[in-house]
């Protein structure tokens, strides 16, 4: 077997043995609906699904294609920028234009999942996410392949309400509940880590338009499968409508708002674009704020902000953004301009990190039994930034990855424990008819943390930078710089954390702003 066969070989084996650990850790608490129940698997009057371990496999696999989608695409950038001509500032739309469009459109999913039904929208997500990939696949230009990544993260903002409202109603509160969060966030950290996995063996193999291609069949049969395997949307509530004046201004402003933090560190954030553009995105958010208090079915009720969770669950989302989120992005580059490693060579970095996340995962779905939301999610963001912290000190030291190692499994443990514990938390005395807007509120948090954080720890790390090149001794402590500032973002979240109480009752259906 020649170097090249035996190296193909390895990272396919790397891929299996994942996808069995996966499927093994998914079965274990399937099979647990089963065995050991001590509360209702559905709540009173919700409906039922016929089938509800293939529903909550639709909604898993929803998160993953998400998730999936949004890592897939970064060994694949260099085959696309080279086969169609495509610079640097196009090339980086390739992914933002994926993050401004799922941003920008949460609120507008919410809503459309709450008014139009979650299994109608989860199926159209799919079919979007679908006709998507397949343009994105075929394009023969930059613009056609960020528009169909555009479209793309319309699909994912449709998606990501939807199947969380489905849980939160499908699934009583309590045991059932944490279960089928535990898998949908099983399948989130999956997505992540084989987008990087599958994107470099697809991309070597098949070209860079596989990396879109390989979605289509999964989305459009999701789409498909969930008009059977999800339970009937029940009729629409006479006397809802969509408040256009308030979608058209919180999309706009919304999508504008991420589109400055994500293009803010290559203009500079003095430049007169920058502030014109946070500028406009503020009055067209102050403007939803006014339309909003005069609507008589407003977009978002304020009154869910009253909800002591839900208000904790959107820092926390945030800062796991700040913090866990930024480690893909910063250590993908060190692994590379630091240590030499190929992109694959990074991709399989990841790997570890991904099958102790799923540990993390487990270890919350049995804490959450005994303990509260509040005692969880203190241990989650203390270990995520022990762990940040700890890598930053090793970074310098683990060109072999073993130096690395036990900072990475304290912080993925954090992560799997973190990720469940904040989105039950989230849906946490929401009533029933605004679920889908309560987890467009926490997403778009979580969106604009990513964006923001982000931004904030890249201008951190080129502080001392100056002229100095991508692998030189300036550019890497500047990115150890950036890893402890996530620790301390990871920290912050120990506090909001603290800060959190039980909340036993949901609030009023009618807005209030007084």
């Amino acid at each position: 077997m020649s170097p090249i066969d035996a190296d193909m070989h390895d990272r396919y084996r790397s891929i299996r043995v994942y996808f069995c650990s996966v499927i093994n850790e998914t079965a274990h608490l399937l099979t647990q609906y089963r065995v050991g129940m001590t509360s209702p698997l559905f709540p009173a009057g919700a409906p039922a699904p016929a089938f509800p371990r293939l529903a909550l496999a639709l909604l898993a696999t929803a998160q993953l294609i998400i998730a999936l989608d949004s890592t897939i695409i970064f060994v694949a950038l260099h085959e696309m920028g080279a086969q169609l001509h495509i610079n640097a500032q196009q090339l980086q739309w390739i992914v933002s234009g994926y993050t401004v469009a799922f941003g920008g459109c949460l609120l507008l999913g919410g809503r459309a999942a709450d008014l139009l039904g979650r299994r109608r929208v989860y199926r159209l997500g799919m079919a979007l996410f679908a006709l998507a990939s397949l343009v994105g696949g075929f394009s023969d230009s930059a613009w056609l392949l960020i528009a169909a990544r555009a479209v793309q993260g319309i699909g994912a903002a449709l998606l990501f309400p939807a199947t969380l409202a489905l849980i939160n109603t499908i699934y009583a509160e309590g045991a059932p509940r944490n279960r089928a969060l535990a898998i949908w966030s099983m399948a989130s950290a999956g997505g992540l880590a084989l987008g990087t996995l599958l994107g470099g063996v697809l991309t070597q193999s098949f070209g860079w338009a596989s990396v879109l291609l390989v979605i289509v069949p999964f989305a459009g049969g999701c789409a498909l499968l969930g008009g059977w395997w999800l339970p009937r949307d029940p009729a629409p509530l006479a006397g809802r409508s969509f408040d256009l004046a308030g979608c058209v201004t919180v999309t706009l402003g919304g999508s504008l708002l991420v589109t400055t933090l994500v293009q803010g560190p290559e203009w500079g954030w003095s430049a007169p674009r920058t502030l014109i553009c946070l500028a406009v995105s503020a009055v067209m958010l102050a403007a939803f704020v006014q339309i909003e208090r005069r609507s008589r079915d407003p977009l978002m009720q304020f009154s869910l902000l009253r909800l002591r969770s839900l208000r904790a669950a959107m820092l926390l989302t945030m800062l796991f953004m700040s913090s866990y989120g930024v480690q893909y992005y910063f250590l993908a580059l060190y692994y590379q301009d630091g240590y030499g490693w190929s992109a694959l060579q990074a991709g399989l970095a990841f790997l570890p990190p991904t099958l102790v996340c799923t540990f993390g995962i487990r270890i919350a779905e049995r804490m959450l039994a005994r303990r509260s939301p509040r005692q969880v999610l203190t241990v989650g963001m203390l270990a995520g930034a022990i762990g940040i912290a700890a890598v930053a000190v090793a970074l310098p030291y683990g060109a072999t990855y073993w130096a690395l190692l036990p900072g990475i499994v304290v912080l993925s443990l954090g992560q799997g424990i973190t990720w469940t514990s904040m989105w039950i938390v989230a849906g946490q005395g929401v009533p029933a008819a605004q679920q889908g807007v309560a987890s467009g509120m926490a997403a778009t948090a979580q969106q604009i943390g990513g964006a923001l954080g982000l931004a904030l720890l890249v201008m951190l790390a080129n502080a001392g930078r100056g002229s100095a090149g991508a692998g030189s001794e300036a550019a890497l402590q500047g990115m150890i710089h950036a890893q402890y500032g996530a620790a301390l973002f990871a920290l912050v979240g120990v506090g909001v954390a603290l800060w959190l109480r039980p909340q036993q009752e949901a609030v009023p259906a009618r807005p209030c702003l007084e």
